[in-house]
This record gives C-alpha cells, structure tokens and sequence, in this order.
C-alpha cells in the first residue's frame, strides 16, 4: 500500500499543477494558486521523507504534516471550484484528495496505536 500511496501523492501533486495551467492569472488565484501547489506537492515529499522516518516518532510525525498539507490542498481546490472553476476535472481532483486524507489519517492512527 505505501508504494502504490507513494505513486498516488505524486501523481495528485503532478495532477494538480496541470489543472493549475489551466486557470487564469489573476491576482487573487495567483495566491491560490501558490498556496495549493505548495499544499500538494508537500502530501507527497513528506510521504517519501516519512518513508526513512528514524524512529516511529518521526514517521508519524512526517505523515501527520503529510495529512495537513493534503487537508490544505482540499481546501484550496474547493476554494478554486467556488470561485472559478468548477469541472470534471476538479471533481476527480478533490476525490482523489479526500481518498488520500484518508488514507493518510489511517496510517497516522494505526501507527499510534501500534
């Protein structure tokens, strides 16, 4: 599950940044924007990092970060689908969002418990 999770935080954050393409620049989504490529693309380098965690603190600790970045993101893009855009593609897009915060909050609970 975590390589398939690996391949699933990068191909959201590689989603997002073309469906970011597709917008215009305006001042207020230029700042959007900013802060959604930030959220998404961290989902995934914090999964990799938590991947050599050096303790199981660190591990939980990386994949919580991971689970706020992609609660982040959740936000931003319905943010976006609000106020300017509101298509398929976004929908896919925020599924596949919700899909890893909760995967991601699946791990960080069983990795406390355990």
């Amino acid at each position: 599950m975590e390589n398939d999770l690996l391949n699933r935080t990068f191909l959201f954050g590689v989603a997002v940044i073309k469906f970011l393409r597709t917008l215009p620049d305006t001042s207020d989504l230029k700042i959007i924007k900013y802060q959604l490529v930030k959220a998404a693309t961290s989902i995934g380098a914090n999964y990799e990092e938590a991947q050599a965690g050096s303790s199981k603190a660190d591990f939980i600790n990386k994949v919580n970060i991971s689970l706020k970045e992609a609660r982040e993101a959740n936000y931003w893009l319905r943010l976006i689908t609000t106020l300017e855009k509101d298509s398929l593609e976004v929908t896919v897009i925020i599924k596949e969002s919700k899909e890893i915060k909760n995967i991601l909050g699946a791990i960080v609970k069983n990795a406390r418990n355990n």
